[in-house]
């Protein structure tokens, strides 16, 4: 079975870029200009994609994304912030989705 969570995973990156460089140079351009401060601060901007890449278990993510928000000046006490918001988030999303289970054992009941 492929390690796909190596240290060295991300380098078959390359690859991608030589196949579609077009794209790949559209989704950089695309990814630097989002986390520029704006009308949320790169900081702010940092903190979320950490949450996000909590949500959505990126380790890349996670790991680049923690060194920019500290680049930002995000504290530690921020940062564990940041992932409490996606442990609630993910926690919140299994609840919600737990009227699914629910209907579907009572569904089940009935045949």
């Amino acid at each position: 079975m492929a390690d796909f969570y190596s240290a060295d995973a991300p380098k078959t990156l390359r690859k991608l870029r030589q196949l579609k460089p077009d794209m790949f140079k559209a989704f950089i351009d695309f990814d630097q200009t989002v986390f520029k401060d704006g009308a949320i601060s790169g900081k702010m901007k940092q903190l979320m994609a950490i949450t996000a890449a909590h949500v959505t278990q990126c380790p890349w993510c996670i790991d680049v994304h923690t060194k920019a928000a500290v680049e930002h000046g995000a504290t530690d006490e921020e940062i564990a912030e940041a992932v409490f918001v996606a442990m609630a988030m993910r926690a919140g999303a299994a609840f919600s989705h737990s009227i699914i289970s629910l209907n579907s054992a009572e569904e089940a009941h009935k045949h």
